[in-house]
């Protein structure tokens, strides 16, 4: 596991940014973004600041005053975007945070998925699948899309497919066949 005090440096020596959402909207007249949040709970993603937002291929930094719930949404204010104008600039940037900042996850199986994309995925008898590309969600359980030879759906099921993460040596194994 990584140090809960600093984030992962990435090859260039930066620290990793982790994506927690995008800028939907603007909230009233006082500079105030509508938020769509992937963390759990949504009004969490108030709690990690300073926020990196990047558009348009450019990144800034800025601070969170404030947030809460505001019916399904999460409202954020973000200190210098102080009217409408200004926080309509912002609609479309990403909200990404350093990894450091996010707390280690509490159990045993449990990790973040920006810290398994591009982990290696070998079966547990030693059989290269590929690399993690991406997960998703679905209403049972989560699924990783390996890229390899072909792509593979693996679900995320802990002790039953996914048998051992080891982020030191960059690889996940899976009780999967290769033939699937």
């Amino acid at each position: 596991m990584n140090d809960p005090d600093r984030a992962t440096p990435d090859k260039a020596g930066e620290q990793r940014l982790v994506m927690l959402g995008r800028v939907t909207g603007a909230y009233g007249i006082q500079g105030w973004v509508k938020v769509h949040s992937e963390t759990s709970p949504r009004d969490n993603i108030v709690r990690y600041s300073p926020w990196c937002l990047e558009q348009r291929g450019q990144r800034a930094t800025h601070i969170v005053s404030a947030g809460r719930l505001q019916g399904k949404s999460v409202v954020a204010k973000l200190v210098g975007c102080d009217d409408r104008d200004a926080a309509e600039q912002l609609i479309g940037a990403y909200i990404q945070v350093q990894r450091g900042q996010l707390p280690e996850p509490s159990r045993p199986g449990e990790y973040y998925w920006a810290d398994l994309i591009g982990l290696a995925v070998e079966t547990t008898d030693g059989v290269s699948l590929g690399r993690i590309e991406r997960l998703f969600e679905t209403g049972a359980n989560d699924v990783i899309v390996v890229q390899g030879e072909r792509e593979r759906l693996i679900p995320y099921v802990w002790g039953q497919m996914v048998r051992e993460v080891d982020l030191d040596l960059g690889v996940m194994r899976v009780e999967w066949d290769p033939e699937f």
